[in-house]
Order: structure tokens, then sequence, then C-alpha cells
């Protein structure tokens, strides 16, 4: 017979790649050889799986392979429950559980202490979920919960999964052979949406607080993913994941402590931050009767606090949370962006003929902007919802050739003549010869029915949505609306 190592390395290689690509455990294969062990060991332990049970012992887990680990998603699963507690009633049950609350606090605690003795090396991305395995079981039955995978990799093994979904017939909680026919009651919107910490384990926000401070430091963790597939809500004080309220006078608290945290973010230390405020456009209709707005409109303080701290990064997304108008009439005559080479913005005057003037004075308020964006290469203002999506792209001239403004969307857009001259001032800043505009009215069989089909019709020049996130929202839409794709 011959021996496994007379085989030629790249036959040896191949054989090992068809094993990584395939799924299935390794751990076993790491015993074939030292070539073997190195190549899978750097494979398993690049991407972390953690759970609340594990997250004590977790530092002495990988010690000997802390070096490999670029990815850990700290998955914390909390208590199931039954239709009796799907839409609770009683006040009393309302908000997670003191056990609940303390796994957060202990898991959070317990991670910090393990990674406060890694030194920094590379890049080490942090992911922290939370949900509950009924989550799906009941009015939610398109929810899925998955770890972060880059845009290769969506899609894969996830036609099976939604497959079980698609079918579910249940009358209690408004689905019909997998087509949704009633919304959620706000009680059962408001179970998933709980918030996180809200009555518990400490005693008052200042207790709270302290507890945050307390955390050791994590400089070896270089981003933090907060995806939209948690629907829990962490306190915008605490960590950055803004969300809606559905009262005006608890979206003005919330909003306030969106800018403080906002406002806290301004540091020569953070580089890039995208945020995105996702939203279900049926929602409001369950809370009509507490005199809930149709549409979030933006807080112009939150959109201020987030260009203020803008000034110092390379990349800036902010969808939905901010809107462009208010962001650019924040600007002072001081301000300077000497780092930001990618800015994208989300702005509702991007609707057909609406408000042109408002869009004309946004869009040079824009370039005015740009004007002291010395190192800017695109900046991105776009809109989507059920219906519409439209794009104003600029982008930097190369090597002496015309800069690019690009319109892209379901109606044709009008750049008036002002709004134009204020952009070839902006080309010629940043030395270029002049600029063209680039028309592209989408197809009329582009079928928007959320923003995530906007997003996707738009082909922004860089995700301002993790693309696994973004994946779903597009499959919640189809398995609401009961459609096959």
């Amino acid at each position: 017979m011959i021996s496994w190592h007379c085989f030629p390395a790249e036959i040896r290689l191949a054989v090992l790649e068809v094993l990584l690509q395939d799924g299935c455990s390794l751990a076993d294969f790491a015993t074939v050889s030292r070539e073997w062990q190195t190549i899978i060991e750097r494979h398993n332990f690049s991407r972390i799986k953690l759970t609340s049970s594990h997250v004590a012992d977790f530092g002495s887990m990988v010690h000997r392979n802390r070096s490999l680990v670029r990815y850990i998603w700290l998955c914390l699963e909390l208590q199931e429950y039954n239709c009796t507690e799907c839409e609770p009633q009683d006040p009393e049950s309302w908000g997670l559980s003191n056990a609940e609350n303390a796994l957060i606090t202990t898991a959070i605690q317990d991670l910090f202490s393990a990674l406060s003795v890694w030194e920094p090396d590379s890049s080490l991305l942090l992911d922290i979920s939370v949900y509950s395995p009924s989550d799906s079981e009941h009015w939610f039955k398109y929810l899925t919960f998955e770890p972060d995978v880059a845009s290769d990799m969506c899609g894969r093994d996830q036609h099976a999964k939604q497959s079980m979904l698609v079918k579910a017939t249940d009358h209690h909680h408004g689905w019909i052979a997998g087509s949704r026919n009633s919304i959620p009651t706000s009680a059962a919107i408001d179970k998933v949406f709980e918030e996180i910490m809200g009555g518990g384990p400490f005693d008052d926000e200042e207790q709270e607080g302290q507890w945050w401070q307390q955390l050791p430091l994590v400089p070896a963790v270089t981003g933090v993913l907060l995806r939209q597939q948690t629907r829990r809500r962490w306190k915008p004080a605490a960590l950055a994941h803004p969300w809606r309220e559905w009262l005006d006078v608890q979206q003005q608290w919330t909003d306030q402590s969106l800018r403080l945290l906002f406002e806290s973010l301004s540091s020569d230390r953070l580089r890039r931050l995208v945020l995105f405020e996702n939203f279900d456009q049926t929602y409001p209709a369950s809370y009509m009767n507490l005199g809930c707005d149709p549409v979030r409109i933006p807080s112009s303080s939150v959109s201020r606090a987030v260009a203020n701290a803008s000034l110092t990064l390379e990349h800036l997304s902010a969808s939905f949370i901010v809107e462009a108008s208010h962001f650019f009439d924040a600007r002072e005559l001081s301000w300077k962006w000497p780092n930001l080479t990618w800015l994208a913005l989300t702005s509702r005057l991007l609707v057909p003929q609406e408000r042109p003037t408002e869009l004309d004075d946004m869009l040079r308020a824009a370039a005015a902007a740009a004007m002291k964006m010395p190192n800017l290469e695109t900046m991105e203002i776009w809109n989507g919802e059920k219906g519409l999506a439209m794009l104003f792209r600029y982008q930097r001239a190369e090597r002496g050739q015309p800069a690019v403004i690009t319109w892209r969307g379901t109606w044709e857009l009008t750049l008036r003549p002002l709004v134009i001259q204020a952009w070839d001032s902006v080309a010629l800043r940043h030395r270029g010869q002049g600029h063209v505009i680039v028309k592209e009215l989408l197809d009329a069989g582009a079928c928007v029915k959320s923003h995530g089909d906007a997003i996707r019709h738009l082909k922004l020049s860089r995700p301002v949505i993790r693309p696994v996130s973004l994946r779903q929202i597009q499959m919640e839409h189809i398995i609401r609306e009961g459609v096959q794709s």
C-alpha cells in the first residue's frame, strides 16, 4: 500500500480542501499528519461559536491557539416559551427574567475577562447575539438565527431551512399555508423586542452604567457586530444597537440616549462605523391605537451627533437612523474629514416628485461637505422601501479622468444646474477633469418589495448591512407574504 506521505503535496491538500468544504467534523483528521493538523486547527479555531455554558472555560479552551481566532460568535440563548407567553398581557410577565439577564451579564463579564489578556494580533471580530428558540415557533415563523458569514457563503444550505418554514399553517398566530394573513399583536411584537437588562439584574441605571465601566478592556477586539437578527434591544447607553420605539415620548428618550452614545464615539481609535436601523413597514399598524406614526422620522439631534462622530472616521454608513439632510445641515464651517474615504447615508427626500427644492438643497449641502473631505473616494445617498429605490453616487476621478455621478432608481431623478455645478466644483477640488453623469433607470421588472430588495437593486459600492442580515430581511419578506422565488 502506498504511504500517505508518498502522495504529492498538492493531492494531499486537495483532499483536505474537499473535507474543509464538506462541513463534517475535522477533529479526527488532524491526526493524519502534522501538515493537516496545522491547517485543520487554523480552520477550526478561526471561527468560534461560544454559548453561555462554555464562556467560563473559553480562555483555557483556546489558550494554545488563540492567535488563530478571527471571529467569536457569542450566542446567548434565552429560555423557551409556550403559547401562553408568546403575547403576554400581564405586565408582571413583561421583559426578560432575572435569570436571563444574569445569563447575559455573566457571559459578557466572563468573555471580556478572558479576552482582556489577549494581545492585539491582526483582526478579531466579536459578534453578540441574543434569542430564544421559541421566537420562530409562534408569530414570527420567518426568523432565523445564524452566524455571520461572508457574502459568497450566503445562501448555502438555507433553502432547505426556509422551506420548512414556508409551509406552516398556524391559525392562532395568523399563518395559513406559509402565508401570514394577519399582523402580530403589539404584545407579540413587544415579546421578541424585549429590552435587555430592562428589569435587572441592576437596581438602577447608575448601577448598570458602573457595571459596563468596570468591564476589562479588550484591545484584541477590532470589530463588534450587533446584527438585526437579535430582536431583543440593547439600551443605547450601553451598546450601539438602535431601535424604534412605538410611542413618541419613548422615542424621544431613546433618541436622547442615542445622541449621547454617538457623541461618545468621537475617538481617534474608531475607524469604521456601520449603522443600520432595520424596520418592518407592517409593525406600526399594531400600534395605531397608541398614536404610532406609520413612518419613523430620524431625529436631527442623532444625525448631528453621528456627523460629529464621523470627523475622524475612514468609513461611515448610517442607514435610516440618520437623515442625510440633517447630517449635512449640522456641518460647522471649521469641520474637516481628513480620513473619510466612503460615506453612505439615507434620505427620505429621495422619493418621486416630493420636495424638489429640499432635495436640491440637500445635494448641494452634501457637495459642500465633500469639499472638506480631501480623501473622499465615494459618497452615496440612497433610499429604499416597498415600491421605491433611489441612489445618488459621487465617485472620485482616477488618474485625471472625470468624476462619475450616478443616479440609479425606480424613477428618473432630475439633477438641476445648481446641483451639477456644486458637484463639478467637488470634482475639480479632487483634481478630476470635470464629471460625467450616469443615469440608470431600473428595469420595470425590478421588484422592490422591501428595503432589502432596494439595497440589492441599487448595488451600493460597499455593504451597508452584513450580507447575512440582508438575506434575512429579504427572506423574511418572502416568507411573510407567502411568495416563492
